[in-house]
């Protein structure tokens, strides 16, 4: 399943990655996005929000799906947390590392989750390769590690999303695409796309990255950016001009989750997510595509969403 199989014709459906809500408990978190009108959540496993090695996660998964269900959000699964795995070391292990079974074990563990939960995609990326590790042996580990997570994926029914990352072994599209071909061009081995890691490093302008993995699109995280600068930037403080690339998602079919991906927001989370939506909702019109007849989620399950003061 791709992104051009959810949603309905011609519409953009708008989430936010709860690690920008870092310093909300997760109910809070969701019951604020739902009632700002977004449509969705990316939802990153981590220790304060749906820790996937909880000793009652079972329970935890259960309350998030009715919380889910309640606010009518759908989710994709981010699996970004910076210390989950090891406390000394960030995003480690990863698929490269000597140590990697941990990190399989957690993208396991993320699959059967975002199964339960209805995940439209789990997201997962590379890794920065270890100075010890050569790069032969990780790629070699890279596309073992990813050819054991579509097995999974497969027998859960949840597509994955491989995210190219600024620094990491596969960083662009380019190299999405050749490890997709080292695992055999499997048909559950879709791509996340970072709109702003496209201006950051990818040679072709924005709406062209768009539509050149429309076809594997399954999941597409949002931010502006600067040309080279790996930093996520709320939108209009940095150098993307959005309703061209809006317009090249619609064009493309696209409609699956268009999460706000901003993890360094959390202090003024509300006011950031406010404006994100606000300024979404801008580009959107520009770029003529359609809104659902009510304009928000939250007006639609018949409370006005909220304004929030910056």
């Amino acid at each position: 399943m791709t992104g051009k199989e959810l949603g309905a014709g011609g519409q953009l459906r708008f989430g936010y990655g709860t690690n920008g809500f870092a310093n909300h408990r997760l109910p809070d978190a969701l019951a604020v996005i739902a009632d700002l009108g977004y449509a969705g959540v990316a939802l990153t496993l981590d220790h304060d929000h749906l820790d996937p090695f909880a000793p009652d996660l079972a329970r935890q998964v259960a309350e998030v799906a009715d919380r889910l269900r309640d606010l009518e959000l759908a989710v994709v699964i981010e699996t970004g947390a910076r210390y989950l795995l090891d406390p000394w070391r960030k995003h480690a292990p990863t698929l490269l590392h000597d140590d990697r079974y941990l990190r399989l074990q957690f993208l396991r563990r993320a699959v059967a989750i975002g199964a339960d939960l209805g995940a439209e995609a789990v997201s997962f990326w590379a890794g920065v390769r270890p100075s010890e590790v050569d790069e032969r042996l990780a790629w070699e580990r890279l596309v073992d590690g990813c050819g054991q997570m579509v097995e999974v994926a497969a027998g859960a029914g949840v597509p994955l999303g491989f995210e190219p990352e600024p620094g990491m072994l596969v960083e662009d599209i380019a190299g999405w695409r050749a490890l997709r071909a080292a695992l055999g061009d499997p048909a559950g081995f879709g791509i996340t796309l970072d709109i702003g890691h496209c201006r950051c490093l990818e040679p072709d302008p924005v709406p062209d990255c768009v539509a050149a993995v429309a076809d594997h699109l399954v999941n597409v995280q949002i931010d502006d950016m600067r040309r080279g600068e790996h930093e996520h930037l709320e939108f209009g403080t940095g150098e993307i001009d959005f309703p061209p690339v809006l317009g090249a998602l619609a064009d493309a079919g696209y409609h699956g989750l268009v999460a706000v991906e901003l993890p360094r927001h959390s202090h003024a989370a509300p006011s950031v997510a406010t404006r994100s939506i606000e300024f979404l909702r801008r580009a959107e019109r520009a770029a003529g595509i359609p809104r659902r007849p009510a304009e928000t989620a939250g007006a639609a399950r018949g409370r006005p969403a909220r304004a929030v003061r910056a």
